[in-house]
């Protein structure tokens, strides 16, 4: 009688993921617990009001901010593609044009407070709507900050010459936080200007 050996191939072999990847995922995490509390004020405030004004007074929905923040997504992504491939020139394409949208993004937020402050009177302190508002949405704003920052020291970096194919798992990493910054804009979104209104 005679015995038989089984082998098992696999295609790919399994490797730890890398410790930047694990770091971000992490923070995402806990930023998304963050944000859930901020969601969960405001959807519990609404209407709560005494005085105006009130959401769907005052607030227009942004389709062409979420039109170039949620497209950026993409292009991050083509980036990714790019720099994996070692095709440079198009990594530094498509890192700017997402480094664009997400300023435009950023300059309409700055657009659509400087309406509600100064035409529509309202504040951080003007009322509930107010402090849930601009707390959400300036939290959310905030990481935008930083996901742009953090994109133009590549970028910069990218022009100078200091990026090349070897650095693809890093920008990945980071491509990793402004897909949560995206995700966590739909859901804002959805709370402040559908749901809210």
């Amino acid at each position: 009688m005679s015995t038989v050996t089984l082998q098992h191939e696999t295609d790919t072999e399994w490797r730890q993921p890398a410790k930047g990847t694990v770091a971000m995922i992490t923070l995402i995490i806990a930023e998304s617990a963050i944000f859930t509390i901020f969601v969960v004020a405001y959807l519990y405030y609404i209407g709560r009001d005494v005085h105006g004004p009130t959401p769907k007074q005052v607030l227009e929905i942004p389709w062409a901010n979420s039109v170039c923040l949620l497209s950026s997504s993409l292009f991050i992504m083509l980036a990714e593609h790019a720099i994996a491939h070692g095709k440079m020139a198009a990594f530094k394409l498509w890192w700017a044009v997402t480094f664009l949208l997400g300023l435009i993004f950023l300059v309409g937020t700055g657009v659509e407070w400087k309406k509600l402050i100064f035409e529509d009177h309202l504040t951080i302190s003007t009322n509930l709507f107010g402090t849930t508002y601009y707390s959400l949405v300036g939290l959310h704003a905030f990481h935008v900050i930083v996901g742009l920052l953090l994109m133009l020291v590549v970028l910069v970096l990218a022009l100078l010459g200091f990026v090349e194919k070897k650095h693809a798992e890093r920008v990945k990493t980071l491509a990793l936080y402004w897909h949560f910054v995206d995700v966590v804009w739909i859901v804002v979104f959805t709370v402040v200007y559908v749901v809210g209104r």
